[in-house]
């Protein structure tokens, strides 16, 4: 676990009782503070979601289906109706940030752990670099405040082809014109 994280260490949580109550104490977690503030119960289900968000690498963002093969990975019997359910529940709450990579399908990260960031999809092999950019961030509040909105989440995404994806449009146009059948490569 990153020792830059505020958060307590879940590790020691138990993959035999996934669906059952928490296992551990976690007070002091501000992630946990929040749901039990909101009404909510840590269950064994919300604190295995949140610490295998944790435990992605930075820039990792996990869709539904992904994060319902990691449970199971952890021998746990959360349906996949459930972990929608739950990201669906983390996500309002503000614990989650939803995001819409035009893919079909919502991914999601750990909203605490990130600083202010923004993110840029190839659209030939879907990889997502995330960037820091104050301006965005600065411009963002003042059209919401013109507006009169207070802004809570804001996403700018740039969808192009990476340096690869361009390199492998060029080789299929190359070949393409050459007489030979080509198409872009995918990772």
């Amino acid at each position: 676990m990153d020792p830059s994280f505020p958060w307590c260490d879940l590790s020691e949580i138990a993959s035999d009782n996934v669906g059952g109550e928490h296992l551990q104490d976690n007070a002091g977690d501000p992630v946990f503070d929040s749901l039990r503030k909101r009404g909510h119960r840590i269950t064994a289900q919300r604190e295995t979601i949140l610490q295998i968000f944790r435990e992605q690498p930075h820039g990792l963002h996990l869709s539904a289906e992904e994060l319902h093969g990691k449970l199971i990975e952890r021998g746990s019997n959360v349906s996949l109706a459930t972990a929608y359910r739950t990201l669906k529940l983390l996500s309002s709450l503000g614990l989650l940030r939803e995001l819409d990579f035009a893919e079909g399908h919502k991914h999601y990260e750990l909203k605490q752990e990130t600083l202010p960031h923004q993110h840029i999809i190839c659209i030939g092999c879907n990889a997502t670099l995330e960037f820091e950019d104050h301006f965005l961030e600065e411009a963002g509040q003042k059209i919401g405040a013109r507006h009169g909105f207070e802004v809570i989440d804001a996403q700018f995404k740039i969808f192009g082809l990476c340096p690869q994806c361009r390199k492998n449009r060029k080789e299929t146009n190359v070949a393409t014109a050459e007489g030979r059948p080509g198409k872009l490569k995918s990772r």
